[in-house]
């Protein structure tokens, strides 16, 4: 399977951590549906500990009891899925999002329930059992569900082909598979097989990697085993996060494309962070999304939407459903920072990608702490004049000849397309 453009969905994750609801999910897909699926927004994805019942926050609670079914796999949590009941797992779910014209997704843990471990529970096509595949010393620093499953042992590769089996029995289209991206190469072998066992299950998934940041010297590996991998670590509200995420992004642009996308992870606007005794919104000012949404997209980077969306205001609505970003999200060819520089004692960056529908993008960002106007030669995209510039955020059309005079915010970014004049 090879994905034409970088994924566009929400995930539960920013908002409601590991407590999610199906309730939560519904009214999120059906938002989706009716206000977001014309821009080409389509997947909703449950993320972490969906398959335990005691789950309230951000915050995961160690070594709680999990939902699994006789073959070591776990199933989703009934009195948060109520649909689940009856051995349906996540099939009515997705049934339902599904009939709303989307697609489904679900986060795993690499490897093989912990609790299944220490009961020594059967596996689905074998006769090993889970503790005969476990890899012990193999386990998350930050989560205690699973142990790693080792690749060379007789019943590993069964058990994979068990849980992708059940998944794709449930109607799922994207995994978002976590504390992989960043193990190797100590995981590889678990990651390629893995991979393996999802492509070979007879339905087709997105399959994503988390968290990073992944290194950057196995960009291959990934390009050959996933769809998506983590660039960074969990990405949240904060403008040193964005800062930095241009220099993970000029390291991994090259590598963009041809169905591979490297990811800067989630969007974490409108409310997040919801919690009975926590409601917050996004930290970002309007610049700093307007700023977040250029780069993912001139990028390619997947978007994911981590906010709560039947509370999106007008400003929201309008960062993720402007047609010019979202169709250079899905158009930009060969990416890159031109340059990043002081102009007039602030600092700004430049990037640049060809749009596969003709013309060239460019993008300005002011990473300073003050307003700007800078004077952009076209030159420094290597254009030539007279053009047509058409900024993406406002819509606004003006001729330019040699340079092109941006004003800019502080922590604002401004979006063009260029196209010459004949």
């Amino acid at each position: 399977m090879k994905l034409q453009c970088a994924p566009l969905g929400w995930n539960s994750w920013d908002c409601y951590g590991a407590a999610v609801t199906e309730e939560t999910v519904r009214e999120n897909a059906r938002f989706m549906a009716d206000h977001l699926k014309p821009f080409g927004w389509e997947y909703i994805v449950v993320d972490i500990q969906w398959y335990e019942p005691t789950a309230q926050s951000h915050v995961y609670h160690p070594f709680a009891p999990l939902c699994m079914d006789e073959f070591s796999r776990l199933v989703p949590a009934e009195n948060r899925f109520p649909s689940a009941a009856g051995g349906r797992g996540f099939a009515p779910l997705a049934e339902y999002v599904h009939s709303l014209g989307l697609k489904f997704g679900i986060h795993i843990m690499r490897g093989i329930p912990r609790q299944a471990v220490q009961q020594n529970t059967r596996l689905l096509g074998t006769d090993k059992t889970a503790r005969e595949i476990a890899k012990t010393d193999s386990i998350c620093h930050w989560n205690t569900d699973m142990y790693g499953v080792d690749p060379d042992k007789d019943g590993a590769k069964a058990y994979y082909d068990s849980i992708f089996a059940l998944y794709a029995s449930w109607g799922v289209d994207f995994i978002k598979c976590d504390d992989i991206a960043r193990e190797m190469p100590h995981e590889q072998q678990e990651l390629c097989l893995l991979s393996s066992c999802l492509k070979n299950c007879g339905r087709e998934m997105v399959l994503s990697l988390s968290p990073g940041p992944a290194p950057l010297e196995k960009a291959e590996l990934f390009k050959q085993v996933a769809h998506m991998w983590r660039i960074t670590d969990d990405f949240w509200d904060k403008w040193e996060a964005l800062y930095q995420m241009f220099e993970r992004a000029e390291k991994w642009c090259t590598h963009a494309g041809a169905g591979c996308f490297p990811d800067a992870d989630m969007l974490p606007i409108g409310p997040i962070r919801q919690t009975d005794s926590v409601k917050e919104t996004t930290r970002f000012t309007p610049e700093e999304q307007v700023t977040m949404l250029t780069l993912w997209s001139i990028f390619r980077s997947p978007l994911m939407i981590g906010g709560e969306m039947t509370r999106f205001d007008p400003f929201t609505m309008s960062l993720i459903t402007n047609p010019d970003i979202l169709a250079m999200h899905r158009n930009a060819r060969h990416s890159h920072q031109v340059w990043r520089k002081e102009i007039a004692g602030e600092e700004h960056a430049l990037w640049t990608a060809v749009s596969a529908e003709g013309g060239q993008y460019a993008a300005l960002f002011n990473l300073g702490e003050k307003e700007s106007r800078v004077e952009l030669p076209l030159e420094d995209l290597e254009i030539e004049g007279p053009g047509l510039a058409k900024e993406l955020w406002s819509g606004n059309e003006q001729a330019v000849d040699a340079v092109l005079t941006i004003p800019l915010q502080k922590h604002g970014a401004r979006a063009f397309l260029l196209q010459k004049l004949r």
